[in-house]
């Protein structure tokens, strides 16, 4: 199995590749509103260092969201875009999964979502979803926690190795490139404040 993943979702950037085994990753944690800036050179970069080539891959996998929306809207379009062009499958990946498959024991996957709210996700022992997406307040967090759930997070949880485990564990899912679309919990900011 052969190929890249991104994910341009949150203020971190991964780009990953995989080939039969070997892992070649490219992972910023701080790359909030460089994601445009930044992404093709680290696809190529880890491609390079990888010996791939767009044409080798099985699939591109990108992880939709939630997070934010210019980040979701620039991986999404870049990994369409690569995979129209390569006649290649697409895979979306959340970013809840990201955070999830980075673990390997029950957990709450929490996103900030400004303002002191979160989306998350909640996860079994085998990475089913037990807890669908969804948008927290603060004090719904909190009652959550209550309840026995183990939040994690970034940076407590490492989002370029989840999203490769996700891409492994779900690659099964890849599909036809037009039908990649984003996750979004809630409406834009620009949305809400209308």
């Amino acid at each position: 199995m052969k190929f890249l993943a991104i994910d341009t979702s949150a203020e971190y950037l991964s780009v990953c590749a995989y080939a039969d085994g070997k892992r070649e990753i490219f992972f910023s944690p701080d790359c909030a509103r460089a994601h445009s800036v930044r992404l093709s050179a680290e696809i190529d970069g880890v491609l390079r260092r990888a010996k791939l080539a767009v044409k080798d891959l099985d699939f591109l996998a990108v992880a939709v969201g939630p997070g934010s929306f210019t980040g979701i809207r620039i991986g999404v379009a870049t990994v369409k875009g690569l995979c129209l062009a390569a006649e290649k499958r697409a895979l979306a990946v959340t970013s809840f999964d990201a955070l999830a498959y980075a673990e390997t024991e029950p957990l709450l996957a929490l996103i900030d979502a400004g303002h002191g709210c979160n989306y998350a996700c909640g996860y079994g022992e085998n990475h089913e979803v037990a807890l669908p997406p969804r948008f927290l307040t603060a004090d719904e967090t909190e009652a959550l926690l209550q309840e026995g759930w183990r939040a994690v997070r970034f940076p407590k949880a490492d989002p370029a190795e989840g999203l490769i485990n996700a891409a492994i564990a779900k690659c099964g899912e890849a599909a036809d490139a037009e039908k990649l679309t984003a996750l979004y919990l809630r409406k834009s900011s620009a949305e809400e404040k209308r």
